[in-house]
C-alpha cells in the first residue's frame, strides 16, 4: 500500500521543474553558505596579518634602510641564523629517525601486556608544550639537574661536571625527544600492517635478515619514513621555545631572531622580512613533503595488524626486549626527571617556600599568584576550543562534500596555519590589530584568536575522515523519512562525530593551554599564561623561582597528559588522522 504523498511527489509540472533547484538551494544553504564563516575567519586573522608582515617588511618610509631584505642578506649574523636553522634541523631529523625506528619496530612487530598504554607514554613528548620539554632537560641535565647532582655526590666534586646547558648538544637532544614520536607514530602504523609474505618469500630464496630488511622492508617503509622526516625537519626548523630556553641567543634560530628583533631591538621591518623568508622556507618544505609522498608512494598489500605482530619468543626477541626497556627509559628520562625534581622540591626543605606558589603575594611575578596564571590559561583555552570546533567542523563539512577524496587545494589552504610558526603569527597580530577599527592590544581576544588559528587544523584532521566515512545513504534515508537537515545532523552525523569531536576538542585544548610562541609576544601582564610564566620564572634569580617553574611545568604536563589519555580512549572509535 503506497504511503502518503509528499511535496516531492507532486505531479504539478512546475513543481517538478523547480524541484532540482529547491534541493540544490537546500544543500547550498546548509553547507556552502556556512563556509563563509571559516573563510572570513581565515582571511581576517591569518591572511591579513601575513599581508601586514609583507607590507611592513617592504615599507621603508620610516626606516633608514632602503630594503630590509637586502640588509638581512648582507648581514653575516642573519645569514648565519638562516644557515644554523637549516643544518640544526637536518641533524635533529637524522637523530630523530635513528632514535624512533627501534621503538617503531617494537610497536609494529610485538604484542605484549600494556602495549597501548606504553605507546601513549612513548609518544607523549610530541604533544607536550616546548616549555615543558625544555624544563625536563633542565631537570635532568641542567647545572642542578639529577645527573650532575649524582655525579657530584659520587665523586665529591665542587661544581657540576656536565656542562651542556646553552650548547648544541642539549638542543639536539631536546629536538630528538620532541620529534621521535612522529617517527614512531607514522612508521609503526605502516610497519605493523605490512604483508609478511614478502619477507617470507625472500627468506625462502635465501636472503638474510639484513638483506630482507634493506631490499624489501625499507623500500616499503620509505614513504612513511620520508613523511615523518620532513615533518620532524619542519618542527625543528620552526623551533622556538626549546632553543630560546636551552640555547639562548648564541644559538638563535629564525624564530628566536624574529622574537629578538620584535621585543628587544624594535626593528619591525627586519622582523617582517625575516618572517617572510621563514614562511617561504616552510612552504617549500611542505610542498616537498607533498611531492615526495606522491612520488615515493607504492601500492602496499596491507594485512590486519593482528596477523603481522607476534608474541616475544626466541633469543633475538628476548635480547631485543632486554635492550629496548632501558633504551626507552633513557628516552623518557626528561619526563621522569621533571616529575622527580618537582616532588623533591615540594617534599624537601623548601616546602614552606614552595607553598607560596598557591597564594598571591606582592613579590610574585606580575603580582599574580600562579593559581591566577593557571586560571588565565584555562579561561583562554575554553573559548579557543569553542572557536576551533566551530571553524574546524564547518571546514570539514565543506571538504567532505568535495568529490576529490584525496589532497585538495581547499584542504591545503585551510591547513596553512600549521605551516606558519607561532612567533610569526604572533608578530602578524602585533602589527595588524593595533589600530582602529580593530585594536586588540592587551585584549584577551587576541590570544584566543591566535590559539584558535593554531588549534583548528587539528579539529579538521580529526573530524574530516569521519565525515568522509559516513555512508551518504544514511542521510538520504533520514530525509526520505521526513527528517529535516537539523534532525539529520542530530540523529545521523552527531552520534558518529562525537568521538572525533572530543578528540579534536582535546587536541585544541592541549595546543591552546601549552602555546608559547605567539603568547610570549601577545600576552599582557594580567593575562600571563602558564608557558610564559614558566619562562619568566626561569629568568628570575634564586632556586625557589626555578622550583616554581618546575612545579608549574609538571602541572602543565599533567593537564596535557590527561588530555592525551582521553584522545587515546576515543581514538579507536574514530578514524581520525591523529
Amino acid at each position: 500500500m503506497p504511503g502518503p504523498k509528499s511535496y516531492y511527489d507532486n505531479p504539478n509540472p512546475t513543481v517538478q521543474l523547480y524541484l532540482p533547484i529547491i534541493q540544490t538551494l537546500k544543500s547550498v544553504t546548509s553547507v556552502r553558505l556556512l563556509i563563509v564563516i571559516p573563510i572570513l575567519f581565515f582571511c581576517l586573522f591569518f591572511i591579513y596579518p601575513l599581508i601586514s608582515i609583507l607590507y611592513h617588511s617592504l615599507d621603508t618610509n620610516s626606516f633608514e634602510s632602503s630594503n630590509p631584505f637586502i640588509v638581512l642578506l648582507n648581514d653575516s649574523y642573519y645569514l648565519g641564523r638562516i644557515w644554523f636553522t637549516f643544518w640544526q634541523a637536518s641533524i635533529s631529523t637524522i637523530l630523530s629517525i635513528m632514535i624512533g625506528m627501534p621503538i617503531a619496530y617494537l610497536f609494529a612487530k610485538y604484542n605484549f601486556f600494556g602495549k597501548t598504554i606504553l605507546k601513549s607514554i612513548i609518544t607523549l613528548p610530541f604533544i607536550l608544550p616546548t616549555v615543558v620539554v625544555a624544563m625536563g632537560f633542565v631537570a635532568i641535565l641542567g647545572p642542578n639537574g639529577i645527573v650532575n647532582s649524582i655525579l657530584i655526590s659520587l665523586f665529591d666534586l665542587n661544581e657540576s661536571p656536565l656542562k651542556i646547558s646553552n650548547t648544541l648538544t642539549i638542543i639536539f637532544l631536546a629536538h630528538v625527544f620532541y620529534n621521535y614520536a612522529i617517527v614512531v607514530r607514522i612508521v609503526s602504523a605502516i610497519w605493523q600492517n605490512l604483508d609478511k609474505s614478502m619477507n617470507e618469500s625472500a627468506k625462502i630464496l635465501g636472503a638474510s635478515r639484513i638483506k630482507t630488511f634493506c631490499h624489501i622492508t625499507i623500500p616499503l617503509l620509505m614513504p612513511a619514513i620520508v613523511s615523518s622526516a620532513i615533518l620532524a625537519f619542519t618542527f625543528s626548523f620552526t623551533s622556538f621555545g626549546v632553543v630560546l630556553i636551552l640555547g639562548g641567543s648564541k644559538f638563535a634560530t629564525l624564530e628566536v631572531a624574529i622574537y629578538e628583533l620584535t621585543t628587544k631591538l624594535f626593528r619591525l621591518e627586519l622582523a617582517g622580512a625575516l618572517s617572510i623568508i621563514q614562511i617561504i622556507f616552510t612552504f617549500v618544505f611542505l610542498l616537498l613533503y607533498a611531492r615526495l609522498q606522491a612520488s615515493r608512494s607504492i601500492p602496499l598489500s596491507l594485512k590486519p595488524s593482528e596477523t603481522s605482530v607476534k608474541q616475544k619468543s626466541g633469543l633475538w626477541d628476548k635480547l631485543f626486549f632486554i635492550c629496548i626497556i632501558p633504551y626507552m627509559l633513557i628516552v623518557l628520562s626528561p619526563i621522569v626527571a621533571l616529575v622527580w625534581r618537582t616532588i623533591s622540591s615540594i617534599s624537601g626543605y623548601q616546602f614552606a617556600q614552595i607553598t607560596t606558589l598557591f597564594y598571591p603575594e606582592r613579590e610574585s611575578y606580575f603580582y599574580l599568584s600562579p593559581v591566577t596564571i593557571i586560571w588565565n590559561s584555562v579561561k583562554l583555552a575554553i573559548p579557543a576550543v569553542l572557536i576551533s570546533i566551530i571553524i574546524g567542523t564547518l571546514v570539514s563539512y565543506f571538504l567532505s562534500r568535495s568529490k576529490k577524496r584525496g589532497f585538495s587545494l581547499a584542504d591545503a589552504v585551510f591547513m596553512l596555519p600549521l605551516g606558519v610558526s607561532a612567533v610569526t603569527l604572533g608578530f602578524g597580530f602585533l602589527i595588524t590589530f593595533n589600530t582602529y577599527p580593530i585594536d586588540l592590544r592587551g585584549s584577551w581576544m587576541m590570544l584566543v584568536l591566535a590559539h584558535s588559528l593554531i588549534a583548528y587544523p587539528f579539529v579538521i584532521r580529526s573530524v574530516l575522515p569521519v565525515l568522509r566515512s559516513i555512508n551518504p545513504e544514511l542521510r538520504e534515508s533520514a530525509k526520505l523519512l521526513g527528517a529535516s537537515s537539523t534532525n539529520t545532523f542530530k540523529l545521523v552525523d552527531l552520534p558518529m562525530l562525537s568521538p572525533a569531536l572530543i578528540v579534536g576538542a582535546t587536541f585544541a585544548f592541549a595546543v591552546s593551554i601549552g602555546e608559547f610562541g605567539a603568547s610570549i609576544l601577545l600576552v599582557s601582564p594580567e593575562l600571563t599564561t602558564i608557558p610564559v610564566a614558566i619562562f619568566q620564572f626561569m629568568g628570575l634569580p634564586g632556586s625557589t623561582n626555578l622550583d616554581k617553574a618546575l612545579i608549574m611545568s609538571t602541572l602543565l604536563m599533567s593537564v596535557v597528559t590527561i588530555g592525551f589519555i582521553m584522545i587515546e580512549r576515543f581514538r579507536n572509535k574514530s578514524p581520525g588522522a591523529f
